[in-house]
């Protein structure tokens, strides 16, 4: 396991070598799992040093020995995930400078860069318990480490989403994805990587006790593991259909596996998500919250690819502000009304009725501050109608293209 590792030069690279780093953390975050099972702490839900110390210092049994074996085990296998990350990092920052990563990123391997906010995210689970069994009180200020944790967490998603968005916006927007070469599921990496994140939102859901932290750590959790379900669907029919028409790519075997993590992360999700309504005891209010929360992160990831691809092959500047003329512009009316509606009723109905009334209040600050976004979106709609109006029916702007054909 630590093998000295090749010069790190960015020849002969692959992103996928980040995985290396994802193992080793997956592996220390496993044997963890025998002390969240096997040594619960009453009073809080992980095991943490404290609890840990006070079940060793007692006689010496077969539990006292799992203990220090998880221990240790935990930490080795973190040193080396730390040590793998860094050794690909570098790797990285060099292949970047290659003629390798241009020929990458202009291919269907593009997706292989998601193996990076993938192997971030297993990072900061990874610290987390590193500090939770090894850092004497820490979950005595964990009300102060949860909004650090999603601000990290934010940060790595919105990595993950350009990365991803270049290659789905490349691939819409010029139409050379190789079908040929995707008969296997390694296109199925990005929705991993968009439920790791998911699963460390859902972390803050689940352990504190502040409920913004919870609502904000289900908004994300939400988010990112619908994202990732919806891809996972969408590869997984896509990379099945070309495995049954070419048969399935030897190398790529283990992509048939990649399933497992995914639902194995995403049910992690759903039970922290499940723990954080314990927050407050009206289950129809949190069942209101999640299931429009889900349908607003639907429509959020509709949007974010469909705006990406339409700035990529410039639709705005062709067929609403240029001069070409098409009808199935006013197509745009509908999901900005649409996402002005349900997002009324996720503030109202979902978020207002869970939310403490000295944080959130009906026409209180913060209520007209939600509404802030939602008045743009009205108001850009507006405009886009009143635009599309008078540029594709307008009499005057219809007369002086006539003369303008007639000249």
């Amino acid at each position: 396991m630590f093998s000295r590792l090749k010069k790190a030069d960015g020849h002969n690279f692959s992103p996928l070598f980040f995985l290396s780093a994802l193992g080793s953390g997956g592996l220390s975050v496993s044997f963890f799992m025998y002390l969240m099972f096997w040594v619960p702490d009453k009073n809080s839900p992980i095991p943490t040093f404290s609890y840990l110390t006070e079940v060793l210092s007692k006689n010496f049994t077969w539990l006292s020995a799992v203990v220090i074996l998880a221990l240790i085990f935990i930490f080795v296998f973190a040193i080396n995930f730390l040590r793998m990350l860094t050794w690909n990092w570098v790797s990285y920052r060099k292949f970047k400078k290659t003629d390798d990563y241009h020929a990458l990123v202009n291919s269907n391997a593009e997706t292989q860069l998601m193996a990076i906010p993938l192997t971030l995210s297993m990072g900061v689970n990874v610290l987390f318990i590193l500090g939770a069994v090894f850092v004497p009180g820490l979950w005595s200020i964990k009300e102060w480490l949860f909004p650090l944790a999603l601000i990290a967490f934010g940060v790595i998603g919105f990595f993950a989403f350009r990365i991803y968005l270049d290659f789905f916006a490349r691939v819409m927007s010029r139409g050379d994805f190789d079908s040929t070469k995707n008969n296997n599921l390694s296109q199925v990496l990005p929705a991993f990587a968009f439920a790791m994140v998911g699963v460390g939102f859902a972390a803050s859901a689940a352990m504190s006790d502040v409920t913004v932290t919870v609502v904000l750590g289900m908004i994300g959790a939400i988010f990112f593991s619908v994202t990732a379900l919806i891809l996972a669907a969408i590869k997984l029919v896509i990379g099945f259909r070309e495995m049954f028409e070419h048969g399935a790519a030897t190398e790529s075997l283990p992509t048939l596996l990649i399933m497992i993590p995914i639902l194995t992360i995403v049910g992690i999700s759903i039970l922290r998500i499940n723990h954080g309504t314990q927050v407050l005891n009206e289950v129809q209010s949190w069942n209101n919250f999640m299931w429009l929360t889900a349908f607003i992160a639907t429509q959020a990831l509709f949007a974010i690819m469909g705006l990406s691809l339409k700035r990529r092959t410039k639709y705005f500047s062709t067929y609403v502000y240029g001069t070409t003329k098409s009808p199935s512009s006013f197509a745009l009316i509908c999901p900005g009304v649409a996402g002005f509606v349900l997002l009324s009723f996720w503030i109202n109905k979902g978020l207002l009725p869970v939310m403490p009334a000295d944080v959130l209040s009906k026409f209180d600050l913060a209520y007209f501050i939600l509404y802030i976004p939602l008045i743009y979106l009205q108001y850009k709609t507006v405009r886009l109608y009143s635009h599309l109006n008078r540029k594709l029916l307008s009499e005057v702007q219809s007369e002086a293209s006539m003369s303008h054909a007639t000249v």
